[in-house]
């Protein structure tokens, strides 16, 4: 998915509650975020519950963390950062505390049950889009999935240059290069003037 951070390793290795775990690790420290990089990374985190549903027909609770993980970042995209066209450019949750895990300021939320409302259809919408385009990319992908499946039950553990030499997959483009590569493929519209 362009903009995705690579894979940097995959296990089938448990670890904690996980029964696998997929890192990505971004190529550069990043202080600002674009949109299109927060929608890579829902589809990233849901990609383990596509790959269930579409591999074994049925849900689990193995994706718990990725559900966890996806939801609040998209809520954040939601009353954090103005992601929202329905809901504008308004600052719906307090910042959080880097120290204290939780708001800096105490109280009630700041809007009412009809706003609620809205963003959690918008938090409800980011997570259903995004995992219709890990389905979508993991049905078109079946062939490599199945792949790496086999390796990873003959290896329990690959790293990126293993993984993209099993499935014969390329790195996904950065996001500012496959924005260059849209803006080239769009016809020219002052041509014909």
């Amino acid at each position: 998915m362009p903009g995705a951070d690579p894979v940097n390793r995959v296990t089938i290795i448990p670890r904690g509650q996980a029964l696998g775990v997929t890192y990505q690790r971004p190529e550069e420290d990043r202080y600002n975020y674009p949109e299109e990089y927060l929608w890579a990374r829902i589809v990233g985190a849901l990609g383990g519950r596509a790959a269930e549903e579409i591999i074994y027909g049925t849900r689990t609770t193995g994706a718990e963390n990725d559900i966890d993980q996806a939801t609040n970042l998209a809520r954040k995209m939601i009353t954090r950062w103005g992601m929202s066209d329905e809901l504008d450019m308004v600052a719906l949750a307090p910042r959080e505390s880097d120290f204290l895990g939780g708001p800096l300021a105490g109280g009630e939320r700041p809007y009412s049950e009809k706003t609620a409302r809205e963003i959690d259809a918008e938090v409800r919408g980011i997570i259903r889009e995004s995992h219709e385009e890990a389905r979508r990319l993991l049905a078109e992908h079946r062939r490599e999935l199945d792949m790496l499946a086999r390796a990873l039950l003959e290896h329990e553990t690959l790293d990126e240059q293993e993984i993209l030499a099993i499935t014969g997959l390329t790195r996904a483009p950065r996001l500012e290069d496959a924005r260059q590569q849209i803006l080239r493929a769009a016809p020219d519209e002052n041509r014909d003037r």
